[in-house]
């Protein structure tokens, strides 16, 4: 039977307009893969079984857990509550799943708030040193929806790779991840790729994957 554990949090901050990070106890013992998710409701009256999956962005070494979490206003749900909360209050989270783990060197592709997975497995294969020969296509519609660009940035340099859909940036061009633009920027279809975003997201990139020379045994996203 599934563990739930009420851990307080100790820090909550937007990150970007609509990114908020939270930091949470971490229950003794608890441990998770990098890549891994867990259901998180918020322990307040009616909405304690209210659950939804967020990722674990921390690494098991750290003394605290993390997420990182889009905040839809519009939405009158969960991540509406999440974004009125702050330190103090408490989260319920159960025991972690999920089929995202690394599996060796290749392209992982995120689309939005699909970055999350990524982040405690990048954040792991740094502190390991075996980032080198990972890459990162991250799609967003502006460079504010950009999570963690700095952070990003430091860890992976050229191989960073950022795609902006809605907005001219000087630098930038307006673009997809796209059969063009992966044919132009992979140069290797024969290693992992890791693939993260909504549900079309995956299908589309997999699909264009698969039809430019990827197995479909490399392909590593949410089933």
């Amino acid at each position: 039977m599934e563990q739930q554990h009420t851990v307080k949090i100790i820090s909550a901050e937007y990150i970007t307009h609509d990114v908020k990070r939270f930091r949470v106890e971490k229950p003794a013992g608890f441990v998770f893969e990098p890549g891994q998710a867990t259901e998180v409701s918020i322990n307040l009256p009616g909405m304690e079984d209210e659950k939804r999956p967020f990722t674990f962005t921390s690494l098991n070494q750290w003394d605290y857990l993390e997420f990182i979490i889009k905040i839809y206003e519009d939405h009158k749900g969960v991540t509406n509550e999440l974004g009125k909360i702050n330190a103090g209050t408490e989260l319920i989270i159960g025991d972690p799943w999920g089929t995202i783990e690394y599996k060796g060197t290749g392209v992982f592709i995120a689309g939005g708030a699909g970055i999350t997975p990524f982040i405690a497995i990048l954040r792991s294969l740094k502190v390991k040193g075996m980032l080198p020969g990972n890459s990162l296509i991250f799609s967003n519609k502006t460079s504010h929806d950009v999570i963690l660009d700095n952070e990003l940035t430091e860890m992976l340099g050229s191989d960073f790779y950022k795609v902006f859909t809605r907005e001219n940036v000087v630098g930038f061009k307006e673009q997809y991840i796209d059969e063009i633009y992966l044919k132009e920027t992979v140069k290797n279809f024969s290693q992992h790729f890791y693939v993260c975003g909504p549900e079309k997201f995956i299908t589309d990139i997999c699909k264009i994957l698969e039809d430019l020379g990827a197995n479909a045994e490399s392909l590593v996203f949410e089933r």
